[in-house]
């Protein structure tokens, strides 16, 4: 995650509109939030699978498939190629930006 955020970084301060200054700090809270899991502790087996299913779509992917995978967890994604790819091959465990928003707006209706 790491990796990809800094990939992204110019975009991300383009659309935030934020400073490099105010990106690394609003960063560094949100990484001071998370938990990193070892991808070494997923199983062999969950990343062959993995690998299945995104080596047609985007191979850099599989790290957020095999981890999806081996939390038995749903995966949010902003990647429009991953996303339709994923849903094309029936991969049921994935969600884009516009269906978490609808999910919240569901639950707080409750």
């Amino acid at each position: 995650m790491r990796y990809e955020i800094q990939k992204h970084w110019e975009r991300l301060k383009t659309i935030s509109k934020l400073s490099d200054g105010q990106l690394d700090v609003s960063f560094a809270h949100i990484i001071s939030k998370l938990k990193f899991i070892n991808e070494e502790i997923i199983p062999a087996e969950t990343w062959l699978e993995a690998e299945q299913l995104t080596k047609d779509i985007d191979i850099d992917d599989v790290d957020f498939v095999a981890l999806t995978k081996f939390l038995y967890a749903t995966l949010w994604t902003g990647d429009k190629m991953l996303y339709n790819g994923l849903k094309k091959i029936n991969f049921e465990k994935i969600v884009n930006t516009t269906e978490l928003l609808e999910l919240s707006m569901l639950k707080n209706k409750k």
